[in-house]
């Protein structure tokens, strides 16, 4: 974000300290990205972006929205290319949970110019989201993933509302549980090859009230990543709370870059 020229309402405007700024790779000359392509994670699909999107779309940005089989990251990673190879400006490619593995890998792609994490997962070379998982810091709450069914996880729709989309109005947050995408294990394993983090500027959001990645978890990734993360109040499911401040986010990466 530069200056004083903050977007985010009041409430959020701690946000605004320049801190995009700081990331930047000394002496790299990063085109400005005019293209924004939105990766989600698992257990939801693309449609959870709109919000973001139709305020992005309002203020100018040209957004594609990747929807990911979410079966293996191996198709998830060659969807998102597939995505970026359409785009006719250089790409930011943003990443909410599980979509941080994804952009993590097809990042690399020489379109894309930056990454933005949105409470996500950042592997490093061959890790995976199982393996970032496997040691949750003391305390930290568990999600309510249940066992395997034919290859595929899903979350407890009891309890997917507490655990994904507290903070999200009752009604929405029911249709999100009953409507969920069963997410493969071989997403879930499937290991980085080549982080694109080491090689662009990348950004982290911190969701700090989130139950499904412990925020403790999202800063020790953004202090692997050596970016200052951006910190802001809401549970997991903060592309659906929060569109607002999410696409002034985006927005002020594109005019940084």
């Amino acid at each position: 974000m530069m200056g004083s020229s903050c977007e985010l309402p009041p409430k959020s405007r701690f946000m605004c300290e320049n801190r995009f700024d700081s990331t930047l790779r000394p002496g790299e000359a990063v085109p400005r990205a005019a293209s924004i392509v939105l990766v989600h994670g698992g257990f939801v699909d693309g449609s959870g972006w709109e919000g973001v999107y139709r305020i992005l779309r309002k203020n100018g940005y040209a957004v594609s929205i990747v929807q990911n089989p979410t079966i293996s990251l191996a198709d998830d990673v060659a969807t998102a290319r597939r995505v970026i190879a359409s785009q006719g400006d250089p790409v930011i490619l943003v990443g909410h949970s599980y979509g941080g593995a994804v952009i993590t890998e097809a990042g690399n792609d020489p379109k894309v110019v930056g990454l933005v994490f949105i409470t996500a997962f950042a592997p490093d070379q061959g890790e995976s989201v199982a393996s970032l998982i496997k040691d949750p810091p003391p305390g930290a709450p568990v999600p309510p993933i249940l066992p395997p069914q034919d290859g595929y996880l899903f979350l407890d729709k009891a309890r997917f509302p507490a655990s994904f989309a507290a903070d999200v109005e009752a009604e929405k947050a029911a249709f999100m549980a009953d409507s969920q995408v069963p997410w493969g294990l071989e997403a879930l394993s499937g290991a980085n090859t080549k982080p694109a983090w080491k090689s662009k500027p990348s950004w982290y959001l911190v969701v700090t009230e989130d139950k499904m990645i412990p925020p403790a978890k999202q800063r020790e990734m953004a202090a692997r990543l050596g970016v200052e993360p951006i910190e802001i109040a809401s549970d997991h499911a903060v592309f659906a709370l929060q569109p607002r401040e999410l696409a002034a986010v985006l927005a002020a990466q594109g005019r940084s870059t």
